[in-house]
């Protein structure tokens, strides 16, 4: 109707209904109604007839609909909206997968949005439609799956495990089936919801398919967190994003189903170059889960049949590093972004790990080792320290297992055997492997179809298929899976590097066509070509996606942003309510608004001899354009005394990975610090000279010691000269017979705060010094 939008969902049978109604009189607000109700064929119908009846514009004229029918579609991936109202998203087209137990897995084919608010209450904005076509640049029928009763989210080890729940709650979950979703009413609908192991009454013992979705695989979690408790959760579907693909073997008579199903993370998600390593909580570019299960499909019951599943993990290097694609070459230079001694980001990540799978986590690197000029070079020495430091914290049970394997020498050598040694490998794998290269695409796809060709042997015997657990290739079982992993790697391989795979496992086992070489050659260009011109849309389009970044009138549009680093770093802006004043000019009253207007008297000079004026122009335009503080490698690189072979390796900073920090002019020089410690060195007028014990060191008046200038004994007011002295020794107590360790001085203990503030995000006061500094290195590098 004109006023309100009425979504009406059933089961296969058409016998159990739900009904949404949805406000279309709110310009920018969503306002939906769920009443819980189920209700049968005949009562939805009575319904459905009373607001068609009650919305005519004449009662007495026949001809004439109040209620009109907008599109019938098979789910809901979710609500959104930009600076103007909200849409809804449909499906409205499908396309049946796979089908594990009983239940189906669908692909996205086709999705509409429909702007929820009525013409007479919209409001516009001249922005709205570039965000939409922002937005529609994530093709959801582009490898987007979901399903109405198994949760891709999870492996099936997670969703057939037992649960306590009470009856009510699931019974109701399983009164509505499949959701077919129709705005304003529907007469269709579709696929049966089967699910296994339903608890007759009383009964408290269920599989958890109906468990909540691990977020870190679901895509549309932010689109539907607008409405998730309000509405019946038969409402919600989570859909994934990556491959699910299905091969169907006949052993002997007996049908066997093969199902590959990868989920890609949608935390730091990303094209390739623009998301590398991690973020600062620990998630990695290019992240995805695949697993493999392989089940007897003659028995199609969770209870009664047969299944067996292997999940291996693919990611980027959990570093803080990059590549700089500025300047146009096939290999930009790596370099790592940020020091990291402790390992804190890789911990994050393998903790992630722990958790979800439990131990050991082994980790199978393939980048290379020996390189002429340092390249993957740098993340493999990097990684391993990192992994050495954090199985000093880790059990010898649990410590994480590292293999390092330079694939690509391997690879050029001939009489060296690559699929050979990975089977080698693949046979010592008792866990969890995560395995990665540089991109995670060509070597890590070869590397995990041969650990899951060994997990196959595995669990074919495992359910009795074959008598020992080995497959050869060039059988029909081997070629099916391959293809399937070609399949895999290929469209994991579009979405994050903008191509399909350069080298497949034929160009590894040696067998490929010489055709084959021209077809790398056009993939290797494609690639490149993605990466240089389409993947910044790209980009910007996954951030709107999955929210990571939301439009308002009171921030800068996507598009005008420089970097998206702070979008997907958030702990960075993390600021201590305490130090938010540390922001502000210093002679801001009680008001901390910067748009207050200020009385001539509160104008006046600042600490640092300018006026007030002057200085929030200064932080304005520092604010605007500073950049992030360089790194050791960064300060290298500029420096005068390397070598031109050094500034090569190093590398620039890339505009759209690398962090632009807004830092202000907060801090004080060493000069105005002597001025006030010399005035108020206790934050007091003193009228006499200090007593012996204000001259003692531990009532010495706090000194920044991130300063540039060092703190010398002329540089602290002339009363505090004779109250240093010089120990004979650093110990306090020094003798052949007792040595006690020396006291950590207060300097020390503010350094090393100041590196865990660090570490967490929190950014320190800067003095002039350090502003000026920064200015320069702007200038030089961008100006």
């Amino acid at each position: 109707t004109k006023r309100r939008y009425f979504l009406v969902g059933s089961n296969h049978a058409q016998t159990k209904h739900r009904v949404l109604k949805i406000d279309r009189t709110e310009p920018k607000d969503l306002v939906i109604i769920d009443d819980k109700h189920v209700y049968n064929q005949q009562e939805v119908r009575e319904l459905l007839g009373r607001l068609d009846l009650g919305n005519r514009t004449k009662i007495s004229q026949k001809g004439s609909s109040g209620l009109s029918r907008t599109v019938s579609a098979f789910g809901i991936v979710g609500f959104v909206r930009f600076l103007e109202g909200y849409y809804i998203v449909l499906i409205t087209k499908r396309r049946k997968m796979a089908d594990i137990g009983g239940h189906s897995i669908y692909k996205i084919e086709d999705t509409t949005m429909i702007y929820i608010p009525n013409d007479s209450v919209r409001v516009t904005h001249p922005d709205e439609a570039r965000y939409l076509r922002i937005f529609q640049n994530v093709d959801l029928s582009s490898n987007f799956y979901f399903s109405y009763s198994y949760d891709l989210s999870h492996s099936l080890q997670y969703n057939l495990t037992l649960l306590q729940r009470p009856y009510e709650q699931w019974s109701s979950a399983a009164s509505s089936t499949e959701e077919e979703v129709h705005t304003q009413s529907k007469q269709d609908s579709f696929d049966i919801f089967e699910d296994e192991g339903l608890p007759t009454k009383g009964e408290r013992m269920v599989y958890g398919l109906y468990n909540e979705p691990y977020y870190k695989y679901v895509w549309n979690g932010k689109l539907l967190e607008r409405v998730k408790d309000i509405v019946h959760h038969d409402w919600l579907m989570y859909i994934i994003h990556g491959f699910c693909g299905q091969s169907k073997l006949l052993i002997y008579g007996r049908p066997v189903h093969i199902t590959l199903i990868a989920r890609r993370s949608s935390k730091f998600a990303g094209t390739r170059f623009l998301k590398r390593g991690a973020n600062c909580e620990g998630d990695v570019a290019n992240e995805v889960e695949t697993e493999q299960v392989v089940h007897d499909a003659s028995v199609m019951s969770f209870t009664a049949g047969s299944y067996s599943s292997y999940v291996q993990v693919r990611g980027s290097v959990p570093l803080y590093w990059s590549q700089d694609i500025s300047t146009m070459m096939p290999k930009p230079p790596i370099r790592l972004d940020q020091a990291d001694p402790y390992a804190y980001v890789a911990g994050l990540h393998f903790d992630q790990m722990l958790q979800r799978f439990g131990s050991p986590i082994i980790i199978l690197n393939l980048v290379k080792k020996r390189e002429k000029r340092k390249h993957e070079k740098i993340l493999s020495e990097e990684l391993f320290r990192a992994v050495v430091n954090l199985n000093q914290f880790l059990p010898p049970s649990h410590c994480i297992d590292y293999i390092a394997w330079d694939m690509a020498r391997y690879t050029k050598s001939k009489l060296c055997n690559v699929l050979d040694r990975l089977s080698m490998i693949a046979e010592n794998v008792t866990g969890v492997l995560r395995t990665n290269c540089v991109d995670c695409l060509d070597r890590t796809n070869t590397a995990q179809f041969m650990v899951g060709k060994c997990a196959l042997a595995y669990q074919l015997y495992a359910l009795g298929m074959i008598d020992k657990p080995k497959l050869q290739f060039d059988t029909d079982c081997v070629r099916l899976f391959e293809e399937l992993y070609e399949d895999h790697g290929d469209t994991l391989s579009l979405q994050y590097g903008g191509s399909q795979l350069v080298h497949r496992v034929k160009t590894y086992r040696k067998i490929a066509p010489w055709t084959q070489h021209s077809k790398d050659i056009m993939q290797t260009l494609s690639r490149y070509y993605s990466n240089a011109f389409s993947d910044a849309d790209r980009q910007d389009a996954i951030n709107l996606f999955l929210q990571v970044y939301q439009p308002s009138e009171f921030k800068p549009h996507l598009w005008e942003l420089p970097t998206d680093f702070y979008l997907h770093h958030t702990s960075t802006m993390a600021i201590p309510q305490d130090r938010r004043r540390e922001f502000m000019p210093k002679t801001v009253g009680a008001d901390p608004n910067p748009f207050t207007v200020r009385k001539p008297e509160e104008t006046g000079k600042s600490v640092l001899g300018k006026s007030s004026k002057e200085e929030t122009i200064l932080q304005r335009k520092t604010a605007a354009s500073a950049p992030p503080p360089p790194s050791e490698e960064a300060i290298s690189s500029t420096s005068e005394d390397d070598s031109e072979e050094d500034r090569e390796d190093e590398g620039t900073v890339s505009q759209r990975s690398t962090p632009i920090k807004l830092l202000t002019e907060s801090g004080e020089s060493s000069r105005t610090q002597e001025q006030h410690m010399a005035k108020e060195p206790y934050g007091l007028n003193l009228a006499e000279f200090p007593s012996e014990d204000d001259l003692l060191p531990r009532d010495l008046p706090k000194v920044n010691v991130y300063g540039d200038t060092p703190i010398t004994h002329a540089s602290l007011p002339f009363f505090f000269s004779f109250s240093l002295r010089e120990p004979v020794s650093c110990f306090p107590e020094d003798s052949i017979y007792a040595v006690l360790p020396p006291q950590v001085g207060k300097n020390s203990q503010e350094v090393f705060e100041g590196h865990v503030m660090t570490g967490q995000g929190q950014v320190r006061a800067l003095c002039r010094e350090d502003m000026l500094m920064y200015r320069e290195y702007i200038k030089n590098r961008y100006m």
